[in-house]
């Protein structure tokens, strides 16, 4: 009887005990992830930039449409006859351009979700070129400041990549 008790004091104080380290261990990555969370950006010193796409540069487009639906992506926007199509695999968006740059292009569009859907909250592209003008980034074409609605603005990256800003409401 003592050994039949013995062994279930046992069983329960090893299970407690089991208990008692998992639930300590899971909650030792939320102390880290609220640490890490401290020291990034809050959304007071970054931008909403809005939805993120490349845009690619295309000898052919209809070659491009293809290749990458045989990727998953699919039709979201653009016409062949407009030389320019956008295309979208889950959140993930490419532009398609026929003959309209020369580079393939960074591309953000504030104000828009990647469904092409207005946010409630965004930065408007003036606001964006202020904080880059700020920070002492070189623009290579600018927004009228006197404006509102749709703008946009470019720049180049350390390496040479451009980067449009392209609002469209």
């Amino acid at each position: 009887m003592k050994r039949t008790s013995l062994t279930i004091l046992g069983l329960v104080l090893s299970f407690g005990l089991g208990f008692f380290i998992q639930n300590t261990v899971a909650k030792q990555p939320e102390k880290s992830t609220l640490l890490q969370k401290t020291t990034q950006p809050t959304a007071k010193e970054g931008f909403k930039l809005g939805a993120f796409s490349v845009s690619l540069s295309v000898k052919d487009l209809k070659a491009s449409k293809q290749f990458y639906e045989s990727l998953g992506f699919t039709v979201l926007a653009g016409k062949m006859e407009q030389h320019y199509l956008i295309m979208k695999n889950e959140s993930t968006l490419i532009g398609l351009f026929q003959g309209m740059f020369e580079n393939s292009i960074l591309t953000f569009n504030p104000g828009w979700d990647e469904n092409g859907k207005n946010l409630a909250t965004f930065d408007d592209v003036r606001t964006i070129q202020r904080q880059l003008k700020k920070n002492n980034i070189q623009l290579t074409s600018e927004a009228d400041l006197k404006t509102t609605g749709p703008a946009s603005i470019t720049l180049t990256d350390p390496d040479g990549n451009a980067i449009l800003f392209d609002q469209h409401r």
